[in-house]
């Protein structure tokens, strides 16, 4: 069960601040795409993210996104928060997160992942020795593989809450 549970888990991406990032040791986050900066499949940014994507950047929090989707997908996203991507990245594995914390010249151990998916998102940055923030879903998707994952995901969120990785936790400390 280890390697399905994040490091933290917040309601969205702007929910992450740079004091709490600090008191985990995090220096880059990785990115997704679909629930995190976006809604699923939207081409427009999620209200809120771009001006949380430059307090990140002022803070000196090096970003980077990783996604499943193509290129045609991310890039469009991308260039509008000015930051650099990798698509077609095959999460869980652990391949595209190792070259995302190279890309943005930072130790494995000093990345978090942030995302809203258990099964990549969370799995990816386990395997791949990260740490992990995991998101609510923005929308619910309407396919049978979302629904079926985010239906095995409830017991897991259900641990998460017991366990209490909230926020609060970690800027106590």
């Amino acid at each position: 069960m280890a390697l399905f549970l994040p490091t933290l888990a917040v309601a969205r991406v702007i929910d992450i601040t740079p004091d709490l990032l600090r008191a985990v040791g995090v220096h880059g986050l990785i990115l997704d795409v679909d629930n995190t900066l976006a809604e699923h499949g939207s081409p427009q940014p999620y209200h809120g993210t771009m001006e949380w994507l430059h307090r990140m950047s002022e803070a000196g929090i090096a970003l980077v996104i990783l996604s499943n989707n193509t290129q045609e997908r991310v890039a469009p996203l991308a260039r509008q928060y000015g930051i650099p991507f990798l698509s077609m990245c095959m999460k869980p594995l652990p391949f595209a997160y190792w070259r995302g914390a190279q890309l943005l010249g930072l130790s494995r151990k000093n990345m978090a992942v942030v995302g809203d998916q258990v099964f990549t998102d969370v799995l990816g940055a386990n395997l791949s020795g990260m740490r992990s923030v995991l998101l609510e879903p923005i929308r619910e998707e309407k396919s049978l593989s979302f629904r079926i994952r985010r239906r095995m995901e409830k017991r897991i969120r259900k641990r998460i809450r017991k366990k209490g990785l909230t926020p609060e936790k970690f800027l106590k400390q």
